[in-house]
């Protein structure tokens, strides 16, 4: 059956670039990242970057790339995806799809942070059950406190930070923690706001969060960042 044709590329073509980028080594390395390899081709971030640029934008090929289900097509479709034409219906079926870090990472920094209603899905994820599920809040947030935009919603993403911290699992607490980090360097009065936060995680008897909260801490209060702060208010 002939692969369905798109505008800019097919799914086939765009599936026979991948495969002539990877490497067995590429494949046999992704369980050093707790990357499952078992519907993976093995292409370095860089090929599948530079498959995407060959490619140019096109929403009706990023839904088939994702639809596939290849470890590297998933990640190919977060940069050819027009997030203008991202719904809050895709982002939730992306999202259940979420099964390991990298590909959560790859979809909220490449695609779902330029989204225009992005910041309802940090709320709406960040109670999740499922581990992943879960890191798609905070990666979220991670990302969306690198952008512009105003600040306000923030504080209430410190409050959501907080709840989570009590997670123990290692792919929630890693995000939570930078989401933490991230919002605290976004300006002067969110730095107050998320050292306060950070402090009282680091007096909580849970261990996750005592480590997101004395984690946090050492990069908020270090000169460095609170200099940067100060020039830019």
């Amino acid at each position: 059956m002939a692969a369905k044709k798109t505008p800019g590329g097919s799914l086939e073509t765009a599936l026979a670039a991948l495969k002539e980028r990877a490497t067995q080594a590429t494949l046999e390395g992704m369980a050093r990242y707790a990357i499952p390899s078992d519907h993976a081709f093995g292409v370095a971030m860089r090929d599948v970057q530079a498959v995407a640029k060959s490619l140019g934008k096109n929403h009706a090929l990023a839904g088939e790339l994702w639809a596939s289900g290849w470890y590297e097509a998933r990640l190919l479709a977060c940069y050819v995806d027009n997030p203008a034409e991202v719904t809050a219906k895709q982002m939730d079926d992306w999202f259940r799809d979420f099964d390991n870090w990298a590909v959560v990472d790859t979809v909220c920094f490449a695609l779902f942070k330029r989204v225009p209603h992005a910041w309802g899905k940090v709320e709406a994820w960040s109670s999740r059950k499922k581990e992943f599920e879960r890191r798609g809040a905070f990666a979220l947030m991670w990302g969306l406190a690198g952008g512009d935009g105003e600040d306000e919603p923030f504080f209430r993403g410190l409050q959501l930070i907080e709840q989570a911290a009590t997670d123990e699992r290692n792919f929630v607490k890693k995000a939570v923690n930078m989401a933490l980090r991230a919002t605290g360097k976004r300006s002067l009065p969110l730095h107050k706001a998320a050292v306060q936060t950070s402090k009282r995680l680091a007096a909580s008897e849970n261990p996750a969060a005592r480590w997101i909260g004395k984690d946090a801490l050492k990069e908020l209060e270090s000169p460095k960042v609170v200099e940067r702060l100060k020039k830019g208010a």
